[in-house]
């Protein structure tokens, strides 16, 4: 009764539900509460039932009980079995999961396993065809070597049999004449040029010997003289006073005159050089209705003429009612005026005459001058008649263009018109003839021809020279730099192998000062050293993309080619090959080669795209750059450094004094003394703050107290502050809200444009305004070193004036986005009107990409001129990077340009759009073929082909432009023989159209010249090379060397501009240098005018016997000797060695060339025994100079070497070529062409000493040193200077994320 015991039958066994297996009953102890207690408990629960006994209600609750007993029992034992069953279930769970976990680490490992495997089985299957690869290509070379060797040695054998056959013969021949007499000479032979062939002991030439890089080679039995003509010492800093870049310069040398003539120019006027027409007009009241007609009519087709060549146009007019009050800035217009015309009648007006005496009078031959008279009644009254008296006494050249007219005021107009587009195509814009049919594509097509098959913004090139130009003419320029500038040679000189040179300093420190002032005295002292320069602009503009940059500088390297065809266009082979190029042309070059980037850090990722800085230069070339101190990458802080370091005291007191002497304004000792405490912190005493400072104090004298003004200005603490400052002194300045607007709306357009705004854009956007009112405001801005006008835009003249625009305008309230929109309206505007000017194709994408208008930019895109405009322009990677930022690929690119080509042929009628359609076709061609899909570029290419013979005629000269595009491609797939069909075509046609020696002639001939050396047809290649070397050379004396000729001749009449003043040593200089390049341009007439008034003048003003005559003398004897008169140049030869051994050191280098020059003349007359001691003279001079191991001294023994040979002193020449070959081999490497040369000579010298197998073991080397550079010209041959690792990545501008290839 008292346990649950009682309830398990014996026997009976519990068994657990969740066990696997049986087991023993479980007893499980129950306590039962007694009955009496459950009887209390029953009885408490209702009302006692009347008529129940006792003993029926007493079992009815024990059966209740029983029955709860046994409930409760099972549910017990169910509870306890199912708990004992979920612990179970936990163990299994537990079990399962550690089982899990081990097979996951396990299948883990089995696929590391597996792709470690993949990879190593991919690996050696890459191997395995790498090797195959390179089994292949060994067996090739190897068979090509064993065919080359065995025609090597046939064709020599042969030779050698030939030529002492000849030579037998020739020494018979040469008995018989001196038996009878006769003394043999030609004087056709010898040389004005150290390069070419020397006259033989036997009279005669052998073709066997010639050819080669540097122009003839040696013949049989003689040996070439090297040429030595003294540029400078190679990198050793001297203070040898070398005479500049115009002295001595030969025609024949054409690389390096039109090298040292182009980048050294004088510092004419900005008129001269700026890419902005402005025609300054003064009319009188009476001549103001044929000025209205003038300006409303004619001047919009003189613009339209302008934007089509890529020069901007403008009419600067200040009427007479407010010309008193605009004093200073007309007179500033006037000098930077191109052209001024004067309308007259019968009276004028005090403005009138002080504008008349600044153009006509004081500066007659500043620019071009047009004097429109009305003589309707002649009536002049006095002071007319006096004022047309002082300008005709001033215009001694008659260069002003009188136009002379009695009638109507539309007709008078229209004269005016003709005259001065005449003077804009011939004078200004430098074109051959005023018929210039001028088509509104924005392309210049002449530019595409004078830099052959590669495209080229000369846009670019003119921001850069006026970067420098405003650079040098800085007035800041004239701080104390020679410090910096010693240390800048004394770095320079250091031997190679040496890093890039660092000039670092804060913002505004005079880094591009230094830079500018640098060049241009080093221009001066080593003429012969190639500087390129590249100054890069604020973020996000055309100066600081990397692309362009490389670009840029790599076409003024191949400048010094013949032929610059073999460039790429896609931006990574432009970065990965400039130092190939760079490799080539420093073997080639004479002198050295200096790159200097300003302002390095400012290009996006420079570390990336500047790779090649950190690999090995070439011994002759320097590097150059300068960097913020604060952004300058990590990596570059290794390199040498020159840190520009704070202004002293007596700087910033020469800066503020010039300032204040330029309007006349005296500071007191206590100003002073708080400006040189203000400006000793860091950020107070650059260059640019103290400028600034001066500048700003200068200005505001008139509007408040010089005391309180120069108080506000102490306060601002760094150069950002104080532009701030400068910004709302002019504002405060302006006389209305209105003009105040305009100011903000200008310089914000600035801020948001891409490369800047035009003058004339701005009076479009503005027409409320008026020129007067934007040439103050723009005089204000410039004088406070805040804007500029650069390549004729209004641009920010430094970094911080942008950050201060943005500061002060573009806060609150304004968004750039709302200017963007202003600009891409007027933009859009202009394409509406069809002109689609290279300001459209700079701006309207670069502007819609910075708005994130994807459909917008697709659209402007698809407009064909837009395209063509920037890919004709080398604009190519922009245009690849904003169809990447639209998203679109290369095939998707090629399908949208062909849709709109065909809506766009569809619309074409006249024979002037088929043309433009034609152009349009193998433009997209072009850009697909450089896209690396020449698949799809033969389709526009042939459709252009087919367009031209169709419209114009099958022997047209542009069916062979297409003929050519079109076997480029043929050479990409490698169809050479289509491509040598091709090519022949088109050399028949341009022959025809042309005559056999025009440039495209030569272009011709040089693709044929690579398609043959890809195919291992040396001997055609050759010969066809020999001939495009023949053409260029000619073209180049008679037209000019890439675009040199039309920057020599624009030059040319500058300096022409700059010679009719009073005799000067300064005039005396630019006439010797006129004559110079009239003689490069093949005018040996006006050559010798201008060097002989050269000559005179100096001889005037200097005395006869000064250094500066023998100058001239040897220029008028190098004249005279390319006229073949001989006895002319020997006596002016002898003159200026006269002069200079009594003016100079006996070691000068200008005495040493004209011992050099004097000796070559003698050796052409046939005077060896004369020539000798110049020629020993010679070279102890240049040791004295250069030391015994300069590439110069063994130029000078060679060409003594050369002149033994000739007299037979074999034995003296032998140990004067072997210290020759010694010496290039240690300065120059042995594998320099002048060690081949040399090499040649030795050959020579061995065979007349009998000694047949060491000259051809030297004549083998030295042709293996030739067919190594002819490799190298073919672009064959790596460079052991290319970077290695990551290339470009194609991208948009900031802010916007890179696009991967």
């Amino acid at each position: 009764m008292g346990t649950a015991s009682s309830l398990v039958s014996p026997g009976e066994v519990i068994e657990d539900g969740y066990g696997g297996e049986g087991g023993e009953a479980c007893e499980i102890p129950v306590e039962v509460k007694p009955k009496a207690r459950l009887l209390r408990s029953s009885f408490r629960r209702g009302p006692r039932v009347i008529g129940a006994s006792f003993k029926s209600t007493g079992s009815v609750d024990l059966e209740y009980a029983a029955e709860y007993e046994r409930l409760r029992k099972e549910y017990e034992i169910f509870r306890v079995s199912k708990n004992n069953e979920i612990s179970s279930m936990q163990k299994k769970e537990a079990k399962l999961d550690e089982e899990n976990k081990r097979l996951r680490a396990e299948l883990q490992a089995l696929q590391k396993t597996y792709q470690k495997i993949l990879r190593e089985k991919e690996s050696a299957l890459e191997a395995k065809y790498q090797a195959m690869e390179r089994a292949t290509t060994f067996e090739h070379d190897r068979d090509k070597v064993k065919r080359q060797f065995k025609i090597f040695r046939e064709t020599k054998e042969k030779e050698i049999q030939d030529l002492l056959r000849a030579r037998r013969d020739l020494e018979a021949k040469l008995q018989q004449l001196q038996a009878q007499g006769i003394q043999v000479y030609d004087p056709n032979d010898s040389d004005s040029d150290d390069n070419q062939t020397t006259v033989t002991a036997a009279g005669t030439q052998c073709e066997y010997w010639t050819g080669g890089v540097f122009g003839s080679e040696p013949s049989m039995g003689s040996m070439m003289q090297l040429q030595q003509t003294f540029r400078g010492p190679e990198f050793a800093h001297s203070l040898i006073d070398v005479e500049g870049p115009f002295t001595n310069v030969s025609r024949d040398d054409w690389d390096a005159a039109v090298a040292s003539l182009l980048q050294v120019s004088p510092h004419v006027p900005q008129a001269l050089w700026s890419n902005t027409v402005r025609c300054y007009l003064i009319s009188t009241q009476e001549t103001r209705v044929e000025l209205d007609i003038f300006i409303k009519k004619h001047s919009p087709a003189l613009r339209q003429m302008c934007e089509s060549l890529g020069h901007f146009y403008l009419n600067v007019f200040f009427p007479e009612e407010i010309a008193s009050s605009y004093t200073t800035e007309r007179k500033q217009e006037i000098e930077r005026s191109s052209v001024c015309v004067l309308f007259l009648k019968s009276t004028v007006t005090s403005s009138v005459v002080e504008d008349c005496e600044e153009a006509f009078v004081k500066n007659p031959d500043g620019h071009p001058l047009v004097l429109y008279l009305k003589t309707e009644d002649h009536s002049l009254t006095e002071p007319v008649r006096q004022l047309l008296e002082r300008v005709n006494t001033a215009d001694k050249a008659a260069k002003v263009k009188v136009v002379d007219h009695s009638g109507s005021a539309e007709e008078g107009a229209s004269l005016i018109y003709a005259q001065l587009e005449k003077i804009i195509k011939q004078e200004l814009l430098g074109l051959e003839g005023a018929d210039v049919d001028p088509k509104d594509s924005g392309i210049d097509e002449g530019h595409e021809e004078d830099s052959g098959d590669v495209p080229w913004d000369l846009h670019d090139e003119q921001e850069q020279i006026e970067s420098y130009q405003q650079a040098c003419s800085s007035t800041t320029s004239q701080l104390s730099f020679q410090k910096y500038i010693d240390r800048l040679n004394d770095m320079i000189a250091a031997p190679p192998p040496t890093p890039p040179l660092l000039v670092s300093g804060g913002p505004g420190s005079g880094k591009s000062l230094l830079l500018s002032k640098w060049i241009e005295l080093q221009q001066k002292q080593s003429p012969s050293t190639l500087f390129l320069y590249h100054f890069v602009g604020r973020p996000l503009s055309t100066s600081s993309e990397p692309v362009l940059i490389i670009k840029r500088l790599t076409v003024k390297l191949l400048q010094h080619f013949w032929s610059i065809s073999g460039l790429s266009m896609e931006p990574c082979k432009i970065l990965e090959e400039f130092p190939r190029w760079l490799e080539r042309l420093s073997a080639r070059h004479q002198g050295n080669i200096i790159i200097i980037i300003d302002s390095i850090d400012q290009i996006q990722q420079a570390e990336r795209h500047m790779k090649w800085l950190i690999d090995p230069l070439p011994v002759n070339v320097r590097v150059v750059v300068s960097v913020n101190v604060e952004t300058c990458p990590q990596a570059w802080r290794l390199w040498p450094t020159l840190h520009l370091d704070p202004l002293n005291p007596k700087e910033v007191r020469s800066i503020v004094n010039t300032e204040c002497q330029s309007i006349e304004l005296k500071l007191t000792k206590d100003q002073e003394k708080k400006l040189e405490r203000h400006c000793r912190s860091a950020s107070t005493c650059n260059a640019l703050y103290v400028t600034l400072l001066a500048r700003m104090i200068t200005s505001i004298r008139a509007c408040c107290s010089l005391e309180k003004s120069l108080a506000e200005c102490l306060q601002c603490q760094d150069t950002l502050s104080l532009y701030c400052l400068a910004l709302k002194m002019i504002l405060n300045s302006l006389s209305t809200d209105r003009e105040q607007h305009i100011m903000k709306e200008i310089l914000c357009l600035v801020y948001t444009s891409h490369n800047g705004v035009s003058e004339s854009e701005v009076l479009d956007l503005f027409p409320e305004v008026e020129l007067p009112t934007l040439s103050s405001l723009l005089h204000r801005l410039n004088r406070l070193c805040i804007v500029t006008l650069r390549c004729g835009l209004i641009r920010f003249q430094h970094l911080q004036a942008w950050e201060a625009v943005r500061i002060e305008f573009l806060g609150a309230g304004s968004s750039p986005s709302y200017y963007r929109e202003k600009l891409i309206h007027y933009f859009n505007q202009q394409l509406s009107q069809d002109r689609v000017t290279w300001r459209v194709a700079d701006e309207l994408p670069w502007l819609l990409q910075q708005q994130e208008d994807r459909a917008k930019l697709q659209l402007s895109l698809l407009n064909l001129f837009v395209s063509q405009n920037l890919y004709k322009r080398g604009h190519f990677s922009e245009l690849l990077a904003y169809w990447q930022y639209v998203g679109k690929d290369k095939s998707s690119m090629a399908t949208e340009y062909f849709d709109s080509l065909k809506r766009y042929e569809k619309s074409c009628e006249s024979e002037d759009s088929m043309s433009k359609l034609a152009n349009l076709y193998e433009t997209l061609g072009c850009f697909l073929k450089d896209l690396g899909l020449p698949s799809q570029a033969v389709a526009p290419l042939q459709r252009s082909l087919e367009i031209r013979e169709t419209a114009l005629d099958p022997d047209h000269p542009s069916v062979a432009c297409s003929l050519h595009q079109l076997a480029g491609v043929y050479v990409q797939w490698k169809k050479y023989g289509n491509a040598e069909q091709l090519y022949k075509q088109a050399l028949e046609i341009s022959e025809n159209a042309y005559g056999s020696e025009h440039a495209s002639v030569a272009r011709e001939l040089e693709s044929l010249t690579m398609l043959y050396q890809k195919q291992n047809k040396y001997e055609q290649a050759e010969k066809l090379r020999k001939r495009s070397v023949k053409i260029r050379q000619k073209t180049a004396r008679q037209k000019g060397h890439m675009y040199g000729f039309s920057l020599l001749r624009r030059r040319a009449l500058q300096l022409e501009e700059l010679t009719l003043g009073k005799d000067s040593a300064d005039c005396a200089k630019t006439l010797n240098e006129l004559g110079v390049l009239y003689y490069l341009q093949n005018n040996l007439d006006a050559a010798k005018v201008f060097l002989t008034r050269s000559l005179e003048m100096r001889q005037r003003v200097l005395g006869p016997d000064h250094p500066d005559c023998a100058q001239s003398l040897n220029n008028l004897a190098a004249l005279h000797t390319e006229k073949r008169e001989y006895e002319a140049a020997e006596d002016m030869y002898e003159r200026a060695l006269d002069i200079r051994k009594k003016a100079l050191s006996p070691d000068h280098p200008s005495l040493a060339y004209t011992l050099k020059h004097l000796a070559i003349l003698y050796k052409r007359r046939g005077k060896l025994e004369k020539a000798l001691p110049l020629y020993e003279l010679s070279l102890e001079i240049r040791e004295k100079s250069f030391g015994l191991k300069h590439p110069s001294v063994a130029t000078a023994l060679v060409n003594l070497a050369v002149l033994y040979c000739q007299l037979k002193k074999h034995s003296d020449a032998l140990p004067l070529y072997e210290r020759a070959l010694k010496v290039y081999e240690d300065s120059l490497g042995r594998s320099h062409p002048r060690v081949g040369e040399t090499l040649k000579n030795l050959a020579v010298l061995s065979y007349e000493e009998g000694e047949f197998e060491k000259a051809a073991e030297l004549y083998k080397r030295a042709m293996e040193i030739k067919e190594a550079e002819q490799s190298l010209v073919c672009g064959n041959a790596p460079s052991r200077h290319s970077s290695s690792g990551d290339t470009l990545s194609l991208r948009g501008p900031a802010p916007l994320p890179h696009v991967q290839r």
